[in-house]
């Protein structure tokens, strides 16, 4: 699984860095956490309100700071859904 943090490094962003990664952690699940800051990059997927959170390239989260058992929640729903990996569909 890969989870990425799109915005642009304000402090909401590293909050929902911090809790992903301690989600991840605590739902005992293999994940790379990784933070889009690249105006572009955050402009391509199409958002308009950071900071926003991408499951396998797929926007799940936008423009709030879900508490730590939500995202634990939202990842172990995605892995249980089966969703394919992005790029190996």
């Amino acid at each position: 699984m890969v989870i990425e943090i799109l915005g642009s490094g304000c402090p909401k962003c590293f909050e929902l860095e911090r809790r992903a990664r301690q989600a991840v952690k605590l739902a005992g699940i293999e994940a790379e956490v990784g933070h889009v800051t690249d105006v572009r990059a955050i402009a391509e997927r199409g958002l308009l309100a950071t900071p926003a959170l991408a499951i396998d390239r797929q926007v799940k989260v936008s423009g709030s700071v879900p508490a730590v058992a939500e995202l634990v929640t939202l990842f172990i729903n995605h892995l249980a859904a089966g969703e394919p990996l992005a790029g190996t569909e």
